[in-house]
Order: C-alpha cells, then sequence, then structure tokens
C-alpha cells in the first residue's frame, strides 16, 4: 500500500513548499510508513509515501527521467 498527493496551480505562488507537501504528506504516511519523496517547482507539488514491498533500491519516487525534466509518482 503506497499513497500520493499534490496539487498544480496555474498562480506560481501557489504555496508549493516543502512544509506544504510534507504536512499533506504526513496525512496519508499511515499508507507507507517507509519511504517519503516529493518534487516541487512553480505552481506544482507531488509526493508519495511508500510501503517498501517490492523493487528496494530502485523504487523511490518522485521519478524523474534522465534530463530532470519529466517527473511521475503513481
Amino acid at each position: 500500500m503506497c499513497g500520493i498527493a499534490g496539487f498544480v496551480s496555474p498562480s506560481l505562488d501557489a504555496g508549493a513548499t516543502p512544509e506544504v507537501i510534507a504536512s499533506m504528506l504526513s496525512l496519508i504516511r499511515h499508507r507507507g510508513p517507509d519511504e517519503a519523496g516529493y518534487y516541487l517547482d512553480d505552481g506544482v507539488a507531488m509526493g508519495t509515501v511508500r510501503l517498501s514491498v517490492i523493487d528496494l533500491a530502485t523504487g523511490a519516487q518522485p521519478m524523474a527521467d534522465p534530463s530532470d525534466r519529466y517527473w511521475i509518482c503513481f
């Protein structure tokens, strides 16, 4: 079991801060107590909490493509 949280806003000052995403993830921490990660950019915040069951070494999220242009969490 894992969890994702986030938002996208056209406003660049939408409050995408580490404190905001940490607060969002703390509300779903029970869904994935082993690991947490997030990505922040202007008007974008996304994060995950993870229960590490499979792919322990390389399953950290959010994941980026090699150029760090595209990010995903699932």
